[in-house]
């Protein structure tokens, strides 16, 4: 736990919290609700806002690339807004949450500035440096799609597949987590509390418009990879029908072949048996009926 106080507001970070991190807060900060308290050792919480009198107790998630599993996972961070003072708790995953605090640490002319405007601007500060981090993410998925539309033409097939079911997964968790958020943020923007300042609703109304635009972004991805999906299908389907077209025209014409050989493979006397030249007038006969049986397709479109 550590603690950074500038003129009348208190930030307190708390990184990876345990048991006795919560007992501290709880000491600290006795108006908390004990069911807050124990949200955070919860990794499972839905983001939400809880109304109360002395303060507002915010969860929401963003998202978090995994690149073993290769998908985006949800890291969660706890808020505690009261009128002078800011809580957040998180797992240290979160690169802007953690530089914006060290800056603050650092620098005073950062706590001046972040610190300085009351901890409701505060609160709006790290929400929306959060929120902007979500869309490199998302200019990353822009830019996979992107290359994938290059080059569904010219790859190979199964990979094609393997990457657009990748994307579409990761942008699946995308909307999970990012949907969500949407609602929280329009409850911070209809909050009537002293600890949150009026003229704030305009901002958080701006990080609303920006969740928004995440989460048309990531439709529209999926409506893009859906599409991506169906043309490579209709391709390989396409690739595969050509590959059995030319099969069947091979067996078709290797039939009468075959019947020819086998014929004339029998142990009985057969006409031309006696021929000195009859394997050179069945070798013509075959090519014969074979280049006959390729014109013919050629004649009907099927080659």
């Amino acid at each position: 736990m550590r603690t950074i106080i500038h003129k009348r507001v208190t930030w307190t970070n708390i990184t990876h919290p345990t048991p006795d991190d919560v007992e501290l807060l709880r000491q600290q900060y006795p108006q908390f609700h004990p069911l807050d308290l124990e949200d955070l050792l919860s990794h499972i919480e839905r983001p939400k806002l809880d109304e109360y009198d002395e303060y507002l107790f915010t969860v929401m998630q963003f998202p978090l690339w995994d690149p073993v599993a290769r998908i985006s996972r949800p890291s969660e961070v706890y808020l505690f807004l009261g009128s002078h003072y800011l809580v957040t708790v998180h797992d240290n995953t979160l690169k802007p949450l953690t530089k914006l605090y060290e800056r603050c640490q650092e620098d005073e002319d950062a706590r001046d500035l972040y610190l300085g405007g009351g901890a409701s601007r505060l609160f709006y500060t790290v929400i929306d440096q959060l929120v902007d981090y979500i869309f490199p993410i998302l200019y990353k998925v822009d830019a996979n799609i992107h290359a994938i539309e290059e080059e569904i033409f010219n790859s190979d097939a199964r990979n094609m597949i393997r990457s657009i079911a990748w994307l579409r997964r990761d942008n699946i968790a995308l909307r999970r987590i990012v949907r969500p958020q949407v609602e929280v943020i329009e409850l911070l923007e209809r909050v009537d509390r002293p600890m949150v300042r009026e003229e704030l609703d305009v901002y958080f109304g701006d990080i609303r418009d920006h969740l928004q635009k995440a989460v048309d972004i990531i439709l529209d991805h999926g409506e893009v990879l859906v599409s991506l999906s169906d043309t490579l299908n209709t391709l390989a389907n396409y690739r595969t029908n050509e590959v059995i077209n030319i099969l069947t025209i091979i067996s078709v014409v290797l039939m009468p072949l075959t019947l020819i050989s086998g014929v004339y493979g029998m142990n009985v006397d057969l006409p031309l048996g006696s021929y000195a030249h009859s394997f050179w007038f069945i070798v013509m006969l075959m090519i014969l009926t074979a280049t006959s049986m390729l014109a013919f397709f050629r004649w009907r479109g099927w080659i």
